[in-house]
């Protein structure tokens, strides 16, 4: 399997771009702030062609090139229903700073095409075959996309995870925004995330990449499920 990602241009928000191999159709994972250059560069190394968007979460800094990586190519997004409120209006899930940084008013058109996640089926798409886990507390529709341990020739390989703003190396997403919850973090946390085998690669949506078992060892946030973390993200 190829997996591609960049930082987007703000929040420092990963874009991921997963294909069964070069030449192949792709999808593409949280389009974010100032994406589509980059998004171009890397499909046009790797000969790519997007069948369609999934989105972890409906927050601003994962989906606000949803639209026009989109429209430019006829492809849905897709989105848990959970979230679809957030990508017909993105200021519902800012913060109060966020929505003063953009005047409380946002210029947004949605994608003409959305279809909605079902957690109760895998996602069948571009030659891939994802998992989709329900893992509600950043925020109410928040999932994680899983492919198994094997590559498109079924010949062994780690599991893979794009853990969205659920997880992150060291730390996890916040739960002090509209919509946010401790509780559903916590229970996610321990039925998405501990329940995945150490060998899993995690693809996160913010920062450095990791693993299920590295995060097991001495994510704090998974040994202790402590209080809630600090902020990060939009």
């Amino acid at each position: 399997m190829l997996v591609r990602g960049f930082p987007a241009a703000a929040f420092d928000t990963n874009c991921w771009v997963v294909a069964p191999a070069a030449g192949e159709e792709c999808i593409v994972i949280d389009p974010g702030i100032g994406v589509e250059k980059q998004l171009d560069d890397v499909l046009r190394e790797h000969n790519l062609r997007p069948v369609a968007v999934l989105l972890t979460h409906g927050h601003l800094d994962h989906t606000f090139s949803v639209t026009p990586v989109c429209g430019a190519r006829g492809i849905p997004a897709w989105i848990h229903p959970g979230d679809r409120a957030l990508l017909e209006d993105p200021m519902k899930g800012l913060s109060p700073e966020s929505r003063t940084m953009f005047g409380g008013r946002l210029e947004w058109t949605e994608p003409d095409d959305v279809a909605l996640l079902d957690p109760a089926t895998p996602l069948e798409v571009a030659g891939l075959r994802l998992g989709v886990d329900f893992a509600p507390g950043h925020t109410p529709g928040s999932v994680v996309f899983r492919t198994p341990g094997a590559d498109a020739a079924g010949e062994a390989a780690p599991p893979v995870m794009f853990s969205g703003d659920v997880l992150f190396a060291g730390s996890i997403g916040r739960t002090d925004l509209p919509g946010g919850s401790w509780e559903q973090m916590q229970e996610s946390l321990a039925r998405v995330v501990l329940a995945a085998p150490d060998e899993t690669v995690v693809y996160c949506g913010h920062g450095q990449s990791t693993t299920i078992g590295q995060e097991r060892a001495v994510n704090p946030y998974l040994r202790d499920l402590p209080a809630a973390p600090p902020s990060r993200g939009l």
